[in-house]
């Protein structure tokens, strides 16, 4: 029978039997990374839509659409990150 009381254990906890690799570290995940990236690639398509050869604006309006995307989850990530205490 098992005990009365439940053993907590953490949200991203990865049993060692499970995952051999899990004492080394590989099973994190990188959210700093994950922002970083996002910034560095809606700068790049913000930039690609003002330089280069379109001939036609719907590549420029494509471009500008996925940037603000981009922008727009990036910032929702970020509050949404920052009031996850709340809930």
């Amino acid at each position: 029978m098992a005990g009365s009381q439940l053993q907590k254990r953490a949200k991203n906890a990865v049993d060692p039997h499970e995952e051999p690799s899990a004492p080394w570290g590989w099973h994190g995940s990188f959210p700093r990374g994950r922002e970083i990236g996002g910034w560095i690639t809606a700068i790049a398509v913000f930039a690609m839509a003002f330089i280069g050869n379109h001939i036609a604006e719907t590549e420029r309006l494509w471009l500008l659409g996925i940037g603000a995307f981009l922008v727009i989850y990036l910032i929702w990530a970020r509050v949404r990150q920052r009031t996850a205490w709340r809930r």
